[in-house]
């Protein structure tokens, strides 16, 4: 895992359009995606287009991110990578997308294929995004792709692989859910105003009560019962 200050100067490089930082941040939160993605399989959409979406999601957060929101990156991204996806599936979009990238994703290889041939040497991520007029972290992304699994039920490709599908080799931590459950709640809690956010701080983290938390706000005990009521609810739409 890469620490705060590197997932911070890759961010800085990459919103500078560098590829590398891109491709870093993509592969070092590889776990993270893979934790959310499991959260949404069984409903009809395969491994490889959700680690897909996902990872779309990733980079969407790497661009959106700002280090003076004061929460980590992770905290930030997991509701824009897990709102991709979500939304990917609501609009049912998932044939249409997922040949479009593996088709492209083809004619990519093809092309590198070719190039290393005829140059002895494979073509840059720029030659590559020009050769098929898309931006160079699209391409970045269609290439990978092309090396996720067809079906996370698939046999690995080597002989000694036979009795093995890749769903028994991805790595997964024990707590993956209730990992994601509280990036999600970091996260709604940190675009509360700072009363609110301090509220429920006090409340649900220092474990004081209402009494104590009004005291301390400078209110009443009933005005901190009802935004303490008003801000539960509000998390628990928010969060489903």
């Amino acid at each position: 895992m890469l620490s705060d200050e590197e997932t911070y100067g890759y961010i800085r490089a990459a919103k500078q359009g560098d590829e590398r930082a891109k491709e870093a941040l993509l592969e070092h939160n590889a776990s993270l995606l893979k934790s959310i993605v499991k959260r949404y399989l069984g409903k009809g959409v395969e491994f490889d287009d959700l680690y897909q979406l996902a990872g779309m999601g990733l980079l969407k957060a790497i661009q959106g991110f700002d280090e003076s929101y004061g929460v980590k990156f992770s905290t930030y991204a997991v509701p824009m990578i897990a709102g991709e996806i979500k939304r990917f599936m609501r609009d049912d979009g998932s044939v249409k997308v997922s040949r479009a990238i593996k088709s492209t994703a083809k004619k990519m290889n093809a092309f590198i294929e070719e190039y290393s041939v005829r140059y002895g040497r494979p073509p840059t991520v720029k030659q590559i995004a020009e050769e098929f007029g898309v931006e160079e972290s699209e391409a970045v992304f269609i290439m990978g792709s092309s090396r996720m699994p067809v079906s996370i039920y698939e046999k690995g490709e080597y002989k000694d692989e036979d009795s093995h599908e890749l769903l028994d080799r991805l790595p997964a931590l024990d707590d993956q859910d209730d990992m994601i459950e509280k990036l999600q709640l970091k996260s709604a809690i940190a675009a509360l105003p700072e009363r609110e956010r301090k509220i429920i701080f006090l409340r649900y983290f220092r474990d004081m009560t209402q009494s104590e938390v009004a005291e301390v706000i400078g209110v009443s005990q009933v005005q901190i019962s009802r935004i303490e009521s008003r801000i539960v609810t509000e998390m628990k739409e928010k969060l489903g």
